[in-house]
């Protein structure tokens, strides 16, 4: 699923229950999270409904480390020189995307939530077990995101990974959120605005904490890593996935 414009020059890409984002300025296109490995069909099909190439990304932002966020960011670096950014304390995970620390085993996970089988089938068959780390990735900081497109600022939201991070595009209205704060959890498929299961968190105490600084942006516009776009105001997100608090 492609939606253009879900925030001003913010484009949504959703495929097999995980979101990446284009961000345009100008000449340039950021990218924001690249899906599994077969979803670069519709980072394409994306690219071109807006009139845009793969030369016109300058540069991929990770929000975090996981297998699902950085399928096609390996490509991307070697075969089109696309530089790849990911705060540092992800960047191990990055390079080795299945070594993610979790408070309990997934495994039981489908047996306990079978609404969430399709959405892990569609997964799987989009390459989430196969996916390459990022051999190299640059750091993610303040002053580094501000200088990309969209000149993004920066919110920690450890938690979910130890260096997961989340853009806020003042003047957009807008905070992509990536896995900090999803509408949609792939590990038990439930909908609405929640910190991921323990099954992908390292520590949902330090996520549910984070969603604080989510929101301190104040953004009507919620852009999270899996589910659809939130845009009743962060406010208003944060405190339903306090309410459901961790699971």
């Amino acid at each position: 699923m492609i939606r253009t414009d879900i925030a001003p020059g913010i484009h949504y890409l959703e495929h097999a229950r995980t979101n990446s984002y284009l961000v345009e300025d100008g000449a340039e296109v950021l990218l924001v999270d690249t899906g599994l490995p077969r979803s670069r069909t519709v980072l394409l099909e994306a690219l071109g409904r807006i009139g845009r190439s793969m030369t016109d990304i300058r540069a991929v932002v990770l929000t975090h480390g996981h297998f699902d966020h950085v399928g096609t960011a390996e490509q991307l670096r070697t075969r089109y020189d696309i530089p790849v950014y990911c705060h540092p304390g992800d960047a191990h995970l990055a390079a080795h995307p299945y070594s993610y620390e979790r408070e309990r085993s997934p495994l039981l996970y489908p047996l306990r939530y079978p609404r969430a089988i399709p959405g892990l089938v569609r997964m799987v068959g989009a390459g989430a077990a196969a996916v390459k780390g990022v051999r190299k990735t640059l750091p993610l900081t303040r002053e580094v995101a501000a200088g990309l497109p969209g000149s993004p600022l920066l919110v920690a939201t450890p938690g979910h990974t130890e260096g997961h991070c989340s853009l806020h595009f003042p003047d957009r209205d807008a905070v992509i959120s990536g896995d900090a704060l999803v509408t949609l959890d792939p590990y038990t498929g439930r909908p609405g605005p929640q910190v991921v299961a323990a099954a992908a968190t390292a520590d949902t105490a330090i996520a549910l904490r984070s969603l604080e600084a989510l929101r301190s942006t104040a953004a009507r516009a919620v852009l999270p890593g899996h589910g659809f776009p939130w845009r009743a105001g962060v406010d208003s997100a944060v405190a339903r996935a306090l309410e459901v608090g961790g699971h």
